[in-house]
C-alpha cells in the first residue's frame, strides 16, 4: 500500500482531514441510530403498559437525572472504544473525583464560593489525572488498554477508601447540593441540562472535528493510521485525559445530587456505560461509534433499571441483565462484521 493510499485509507490527505468512513458504512450508521431511536420509543410502551408509574413527570425526572451519571461516562467511553481501546476505571474514577472534590468543599465549607470552586476544580482534576495515567501506561509502557483499566479500577477505588477512611464525606456546601437538586420547568433537573450541554459539545468534536475523525482512522487501522502520520500515542493520551474528565464531572454532579461524597459512588457504572456504548452502535472492534447512539443507549440502560425497581425487580437482576445486554450488542456487532467481511 502506498502512502497516498494509506491517507486516503484514515482520512489523512494534503494536511487536511476527509471523513475515515466511506459512505456506505456512514450511511448504516445513521440507520443504526434510527434503529436504535425505534427501539427506545417500544421501550417506552412497553414499560408504560407494564410499571404502573413508569410515564410519571416524577418518574421522568428521577430517570432523566439518573441517566446523566451513565451517560456522561459513555461519552467518554465512546471516544476510547472508537479508537479501539477500552475503558474499565471510569466509574472508579467518579469515586475518587467525587471524594477529593467533597473533602475540599467540606474543608472549606465556611467559605462556600471558595470551596465549590476549589472542591469543583479537584473533582475535574482527579477525573483527568486517572484518565492521564491510563493513558501513559497504555502508550508507554505499552499494557493493553483493558489490563491498565482494570488495574486503575481497583488503584482509584482504593484510593478513594483511604483518604476517605471508609466513611461518607458530608458538610458540602448547601449551594452545591441546591444546584445538583434544582429541576428547571419543573421537569429539567440541572444535572440533565449540564450533561446535555456535554452531550452536543462532544457529539460536535467527535463528528465534525479533525479530533474525531483521527479517534476513528486510529480504530479503523491503527497501522494505517500510523503510517499516515498520525501521533498514535498523544492522540491516545489526550483521549484517555478528556474520558478521565468527564468521569470528573460526573463525579461532580454526584456530589451534588446527593451532597455527600461516597467513596462507594460509581461502583458497577463502567458496566452501564459500556453498555450504553455498544446498545448505542458503537463496535468494541473500533473505529464505530456516535454521541448520538451513546445518548439513546445511556437513556435505555437507565430506563431498564428504573422500570425494574418499579416492578420490585431485585437490584441484582438489573446488574444480570446490563450484562447480559452487553453480551447480546457484541455478538450481534461480530455478526454484522462477519457479513461484511463476506
Amino acid at each position: 500500500m502506498t502512502n497516498d493510499e494509506v491517507q486516503r485509507e484514515t482520512g489523512e490527505v494534503n494536511g487536511g482531514i476527509v471523513t475515515a468512513e466511506p459512505r456506505r458504512s456512514m450511511f448504516l450508521n445513521r440507520l443504526r441510530g434510527l434503529w436504535i431511536l425505534g427501539v427506545l420509543i417500544a421501550m417506552v410502551i412497553i414499560f408504560g403498559i407494564l410499571a404502573p408509574g413508569f410515564l410519571s413527570l416524577q418518574n421522568w425526572v428521577s430517570t432523566s437525572v439518573y441517566a446523566t451519571e451513565t451517560l456522561l461516562l459513555a461519552i467518554g467511553e465512546t471516544f476510547v472504544i472508537a479508537s479501539g481501546g477500552i475503558d474499565l476505571s471510569v466509574g472508579s474514577s467518579l469515586g475518587l473525583s467525587a471524594i477529593t472534590s467533597s473533602m475540599v468543599m467540606a474543608a472549606l465549607v465556611s467559605q462556600p464560593g471558595m470551596s465549590i470552586v476549589l472542591g469543583s476544580f479537584v473533582g475535574l482534576l482527579t477525573g483527568a489525572m486517572v484518565g492521564l495515567f491510563n493513558g501513559l501506561i497504555i502508550t508507554k509502557l505499552r499494557i493493553t488498554p483493558f489490563i491498565t483499566t482494570l488495574g486503575m479500577l481497583g488503584i482509584a477505588s482504593g484510593v478513594g477508601f483511604l483518604l476517605s477512611g471508609g466513611t461518607d464525606i458530608t458538610n458540602i456546601p448547601p449551594a452545591f447540593s441546591n444546584f445538583g437538586g434544582y429541576v428547571f420547568a419543573g421537569f429539567l433537573g440541572m444535572p440533565v441540562l449540564v450533561t446535555a450541554l456535554v452531550a452536543i459539545v462532544s457529539g460536535i468534536f467527535l463528528a465534525k472535528t479533525r479530533f474525531g475523525r483521527r479517534t476513528y482512522a486510529i480504530g479503523s487501522n491503527r497501522e494505517a493510521a500510523r503510517v499516515a502520520g498520525i501521533p498514535l500515542d498523544r492522540h491516545l493520551i489526550k483521549i484517555y485525559t478528556l474520558t478521565g474528565l468527564l468521569a470528573g464531572v460526573a463525579g461532580l454532579l454526584n456530589v451534588a445530587r446527593f451532597a455527600i461524597g461516597s467513596p462507594t459512588a460509581g461502583q458497577n457504572d463502567e458496566l452501564n456505560a459500556i453498555a450504553a456504548v455498544v446498545i448505542g452502535g458503537a463496535s468494541l472492534f473500533g473505529g464505530e461509534g456516535t454521541i448520538f447512539g451513546t445518548t439513546i443507549g445511556a437513556v435505555i440502560v437507565s430506563m431498564i433499571v428504573t422500570a425494574l425497581v418499579i416492578l420490585n425487580v431485585q437490584a441484582y437482576w438489573q446488574i444480570v441483565v446490563t450484562g447480559a445486554i452487553i453480551i447480546i450488542a457484541v455478538y450481534v456487532d461480530q455478526l454484522q462484521r462477519q457479513r461484511a467481511e463476506r
